[in-house]
């Protein structure tokens, strides 16, 4: 007789969500829309302006500030009393950039791309306002203009800023739209209209082009990254001096570098959909 196969463990229930449950997810999505508030702009803020920014009731956004203050996600100035992002938030970000697998992966790529087109390389990654450069490589000993390591930079007007944000939600767009456009030289998109065109153009190439519009003779060519769930978080870039990087020069590159970070995104485990 043969002998029966023991029964399979039937899987537990899934355990249905609790009022509990749903408080403590609302008051961690309270907690992120009053983190959003803040920016390079929008360093320091009085409780009104959280509260506006955040869409929080004053009394909520007080007693949430309160109780970030305790973790150290939220400083308060003493004198003015205005809030700011507390350097709990800078040791977890730092943290979380050194595990970064972009760093890792992405360095031979940049060191190969700086070398084929005799220019610097950058690789930025998005915090929901702007950009920070991570990571930098530069063809033998050239001196190079433009960002540094872990600076931070907008992102609308770079060329690895526009092909971060031009794969972002609509809501992101217009938030980094609602902090105000700088003009930073005579080419910089300042207008919203403006911008919407340059991020619809981005998508539609594949590749960012920054002609002038944060430094003067400044140019650059700048395509996105995808992580292993098809969300763009970071973008690469070709950056050099405007005699050097001419429309011709930029013509030639873009394949380039749109094939770079393509080849990233799947060495970080990116799957593109078969067309």
């Amino acid at each position: 007789m043969p002998t029966a196969k023991p029964a399979k463990p039937a899987k537990p229930a899934k355990r249905p969500a609790t009022n509990e449950d749903k408080s403590r997810i609302q008051s961690i999505g309270k907690m992120v829309s009053i983190l959003e508030c803040f920016s390079s702009v929008n360093r320091q803020l009085q409780l009104a302006q959280v509260a506006s920014l955040s869409g929080l009731p004053r009394p909520t956004a007080h007693r949430m500030l309160a109780a970030m203050k305790e973790i150290g996600f939220i400083e308060q100035e003493a004198r003015s009393g205005s809030y700011g992002l507390g350097i709990r938030l800078f040791e977890l970000g730092s943290i979380a950039l050194a595990n970064m697998d972009i760093l890792r992966e992405a360095k031979p790529f940049m060191d190969r791309l700086s070398k084929l087109s005799d220019e610097s390389s950058h690789l930025g990654v998005f915090n929901g306002f702007e950009v920070i450069v991570v990571e930098r490589e530069e063809p033998g000993d050239r001196s190079a203009r433009g960002l540094r390591p872990s600076e931070n930079s907008p992102a609308y007007c770079t060329g690895v800023g526009k092909a971060l944000l031009a794969f972002q939600r609509p809501e992101v767009i217009e938030r980094v739209i609602g902090i105000g456009l700088k003009s930073y030289t005579p080419t910089t998109l300042c207008t919203p209209q403006a911008l919407r065109a340059e991020l619809a153009a981005v998508r539609e190439r594949g590749y960012a082009i920054d002609n002038e519009e944060h430094q003067i003779w400044v140019r650059c060519i700048a395509a996105p990254i995808r992580n292993a769930s098809g969300h763009v978080f970071a973008s690469i870039s070709i950056t050099g001096s405007a005699d050097r990087m001419t429309d011709a020069k930029i013509d030639s590159l873009a394949p380039l570098v749109v094939q770079t970070a393509a080849s990233i995104s799947r060495q970080i485990g990116y799957e593109p959909t078969p067309a």
